[in-house]
């Protein structure tokens, strides 16, 4: 399970690393509206990403999925140190809770355009955060599945 686990962290990171590769044009940049071409970059993104990528989108929350599951089989199995799997399952509900919950969400409605340049504004800066605190959490996990490997 542990592979499945590392696999499927290391999987998503690379989702988050994607991601964060629009998300950064919203850095250093104050006020509160972004510039309309930095908007028009991340919207489009995210449009392409959340609702044209169907049903290819679908495989990230499929991983997230087995993801947890595999966590939560070494936890039953008792396959390492009870800390090291149940930090494992607290980062990882922690990146993936906050993606279900609210990011992806927030990116749906950012890709649709429909709101004000400060609302998609908000909505890209919101974005932003919430994949740099997913990446922190997924690579923790990762590293904690990778230590436990060895």
């Amino acid at each position: 399970m542990n592979a499945i686990a590392a696999a499927g962290g290391g999987f998503l990171l690379a989702v988050l690393w994607f991601d964060l590769m629009f998300d950064v044009q919203t850095r250093g940049l104050s006020g509160p509206q972004l510039p309309a071409d930095v908007l028009a970059s991340i919207s489009a993104y995210y449009r392409r990403v959340t609702t044209q990528a169907r049903p290819m989108n679908r495989l990230i929350a499929a991983v997230m999925f087995l993801t947890l599951i595999a966590i939560a089989i070494e936890i039953v199995r008792h396959a390492y140190a009870a800390w090291i799997c149940w930090v494992s399952l607290a980062l990882a509900l922690a990146g993936i809770g906050i993606a279900l919950l609210r990011t992806v969400k927030n990116a749906v409605r950012l890709g649709g355009t429909m709101d004000p340049p400060e609302v998609q504004s908000a909505l890209a800066r919101g974005i932003y955060r919430d994949h740099l605190f997913s990446l922190v959490a997924m690579a923790s996990m990762v590293g904690l599945q990778l230590a436990a490997a060895f």
